[in-house]
């Protein structure tokens, strides 16, 4: 019979060689994972490097690249493609700030003040986001036209019409998370803050504030990609070229069936994501422990 020894070495190379064969396999399917990420990025850098401008003939590496399709995008006077851009900055911007900012005051209600009717509101906002917004598609465009002819500045063919349209979207999903952040955080403070003679708004805004950093970040995050990449809203409550978004402009290169310029399209959506990897770089270090700790129950 094997001696013990024996079968626990047999036992320990058993397992180093599993340990050895399950890390193997993690790390094909990470690069898998990479490769199927990276790949059409990969591809829309090289239809933005071909001067065809044709997505049939379309190769890895096209022939004859160069930067034609940057130059006729950023110096044709037809397609104001700097207006489009600031235009999704300032509306995202915009609906980042009044989001985060009336968020964070709802979620510290619902969180910490108790009020007839609070459970109820919680719900009823659960379920109003579990309808997908294009439902109220021709119904926000009716509220949109009919609020216009009483206040024109909030109407159709305005920014400040869409950025309220957005903001009423993104509230509801934003409270949940952001209220679950709250929880988390000791109930003490409050009580300590109380004690000393501090008003809710001061406890609000200089004890707990600086603790919703992550969350703050997180919600804000999820409200500026949410806006600037919007297409369906800007598209229905914009029409006129110098007022459309950026994605709404981007389409224009493709609507018509017989001049499709896929090249500057390409050239234009990477310069167009270039603001939304620069807010997720210098942010990324908030946003894991805002998603996390803010995951809990009632």
């Amino acid at each position: 019979m094997p001696s013990i020894k024996a079968t626990y070495e047999r036992l320990s190379t058993s397992q180093k060689f599993m340990r050895r064969f399950a890390l193997v396999i993690k790390l094909i399917v990470a690069v898998i994972m990479v490769i199927f990420a990276i790949f059409p990025v990969l591809w829309i850098f090289s239809a933005s490097l071909d001067p065809t401008s044709q997505l049939g003939s379309q190769s890895l590496i096209p022939r004859n690249a160069g930067l034609v399709n940057f130059q006729k995008l950023l110096n044709d006077p037809l397609m104001p493609f700097w207006r489009w851009i600031w235009n999704s900055v300032k509306i995202s911007g915009i609906t980042t700030i009044l989001s985060v900012s009336i968020t964070t005051m709802a979620a510290y209600a619902f969180s910490r003040l108790r009020f007839a009717g609070r459970i109820n509101i919680l719900k009823a906002i659960m379920l109003i986001q579990v309808f997908p917004s294009l439902l109220a598609l021709v119904a926000i465009y009716l509220m949109v036209q009919q609020t216009g002819k009483i206040v024109p500045w909030l109407g159709l063919e305005t920014h400040a019409g869409l950025i309220m349209v957005y903001l009423g979207g993104s509230m509801g999903i934003n409270i949940w998370l952001m209220k679950g952040f709250l929880d988390t955080i000791p109930r003490a403070i409050d009580e300590a803050a109380m004690i000393d003679g501090a008003t809710n708004w001061q406890t609000f805004t200089r004890l707990l504030l600086p603790l919703l950093r992550p969350i703050l970040v997180v919600v804000g995050i999820l409200a500026f990609i949410g806006t600037y990449g919007d297409f369906v809203l800007a598209r229905i409550l914009l029409s006129k070229a110098e007022n459309y978004t950026l994605m709404v402009g981007l389409a224009l290169f493709t609507d018509n069936q017989f001049a499709q310029n896929w090249g500057q399209f390409s050239a234009g959506a990477l310069i167009g994501a270039l603001p939304v990897v620069i807010v997720y770089l210098l942010l990324q270090d908030q946003i894991a422990g805002g998603l996390t700790v803010g995951a809990v129950k009632e």
